[in-house]
């Protein structure tokens, strides 16, 4: 074989190798990987078909106070004076105008229990709901809540009605395909696809807890039900985040975690009956778990104790709260939640650190509801005069302080008079007007208690105190540096 036959040969090999080579990278672009065939390869009109039939149109009608303004002015005496009377009595004889709000919800019982969002039916005269078929039928309210913006409603209807069940928000994943159902900007029934973008979502409520989804959310949305691809609801449309006003895929859905546990108790009860601690807390920051010699900066850090459950099992002001009920904790809002949920009257236990040590107490929750309709009020006493240490002014809690500030009743603690814009103290968020209560875990009554806790925490060699501090109804701990 001579030299030009075996170049030729070796040229035919890696040709024939690099054709196999793009044929196959070929056959990788073009299948469809396993994540997206659900969409890509199978249609979604079967399930679509299965559950539509149990999501609802919402129209309310809301009373407005009609226009008033000023009529004509006649003089007294004048021939039109009566006219311009029957005039405007007719005028306010008319019935003023209605307007209409659209959304969205959900069937979840064949008798017709219907769930949505409670911005949608709240202070509505008259609730009707339009179904998947054509029909409509006027709505009842069984139950509401505020704090999760949810509501259940019923219809009667002559023949059972399709439902839907709730699935399971807790072992649905990032990345997931979701479904939104619903009535966007009063179209009628519309469904978008997407998947979830990110899970635990808050929006600044006290029991937040909000599946993040791309699917196309508008207004008329509200209500409606985020679907997973079993045909179960994982979430209610609640709200979108929005420059525009329309859906830039970041809508929120309420977890069906949550949304299953509210509904049941409207259903049962016609309100919520949430678990009760009777503490106040914080999140443990860095300085707060540096200042507390703990580990790592988790849990819920005890600011005050009310008279409660905690109080009575001896739960105390600087205990960090780190399991409850047998769960860890790892922020104050995931507390919130889980005590939230607890079962009111349920014994549980609650572990805490306390002076570097694990300390377990054994609580009886109360009842959220019935908590925030008692109040508390303390007497004024008066006390030393002002006091100036480590860039803070300090006061008495007498009378005339506390009116400077426009602060309540209170008769324990230090009122800070002013800050030095320039210390520590002020770099620490600390503002006149809050009320130190606590300092180094033990209580103040006088300014001259903090300027000699200050002073022994830095002849022991202490890099920082911790501070118990109120200001407007709650209180927070505050680990001040020691170190100029």
């Amino acid at each position: 074989m001579n030299k030009s036959s075996t170049l030729n040969r070796t040229g035919y090999v890696r040709a024939s190798y690099a054709m196999l080579i793009t044929a196959f990278s070929l056959i990788l672009i073009i299948m469809p990987s396993p994540s997206l065939s659900r969409v890509a390869g199978d249609s979604l009109a079967d399930l679509v078909e299965q559950i539509s039939p149990a999501v609802v149109n919402i129209v309310t009608t809301v009373t407005l106070p009609g226009t008033t303004g000023q009529g004509p002015i006649v003089p007294e005496g004048s021939p039109l004076e009566d006219l311009f009377k029957d005039f405007q009595g007719d005028q306010q004889d008319r019935p003023r105008r209605r307007g209409s709000a659209l959304g969205s919800g959900f069937i979840i019982s064949a008798d017709g229990l219907i769930v949505t969002n409670n911005h949608v039916i709240v202070d509505s005269d008259e609730i009707l709901i339009e179904f998947f078929d054509g029909k409509s039928l006027i709505a009842t309210v069984v139950g509401r809540d505020e704090k999760t913006d949810l509501a259940v409603l019923k219809v009667e209807s002559e023949e059972p009605l399709p439902f839907v069940q709730f699935g399971d928000s807790d072992v649905s994943r990032v990345g997931d395909w979701v479904l939104a159902i619903g009535n966007p900007l009063g179209q009628g029934f519309s469904v978008s696809a997407g998947i979830i973008s990110a899970r635990n979502r808050s929006l600044n409520g006290s029991y937040d807890d909000f599946i993040q989804t791309d699917a196309a959310i508008n207004r008329g949305n509200s209500g409606g039900p985020l679907f997973n691809m079993d045909g179960d609801v994982i979430g209610v449309n609640t709200a979108i985040l929005s420059p525009t006003g329309g859906s830039v895929g970041i809508g929120f859905s309420m977890s069906s975690a949550v949304v299953s546990k509210v509904v049941g108790q409207l259903i049962e009860y016609g309100e919520t009956r949430r678990g009760w601690l009777g503490v106040r807390i914080q999140d443990v920051s860095e300085d707060i778990a540096a200042a507390l010699e703990l580990e790592a900066a988790m849990g819920a850090l005890v600011t005050d104790v009310m008279d409660g459950p905690a109080g009575d099992a001896g739960i105390l002001p600087g205990d960090v709260i780190t399991t409850f009920d047998g769960v860890e904790v790892e922020s104050t809002n995931a507390l919130v939640r889980m005590v939230g949920n607890a079962d009111v009257g349920k014994a549980v236990r609650v572990v805490v650190v306390r002076d570097g040590k694990s300390q377990t107490f054994l609580v009886d929750l109360g009842r959220l509801e019935e908590a925030l309709l008692t109040s508390l009020t303390q007497p004024m006493i008066d006390d030393a005069p002002e006091f100036d240490t480590n860039g803070l002014t300090l006061g008495a809690l007498n009378a005339e302080n506390l009116s400077q500030f426009g602060l309540g009743d209170y008769s324990e603690g230090v009122l800070i008079m002013d800050v030095d814009e320039g210390s520590v103290a002020f770099d620490k968020g600390l503002r006149a007007g809050d009320i130190i209560t606590e300092i180094g875990q033990e209580a103040v009554t006088s300014p001259g208690d903090i300027d000699e806790r200050i002073a022994s925490a830095k002849a022991g060699g202490r890099t920082s105190i911790l501070l118990l501090v109120h200001r407007d109804g709650d209180k927070r701990f505050v680990a001040l540096s020691l170190v100029e």
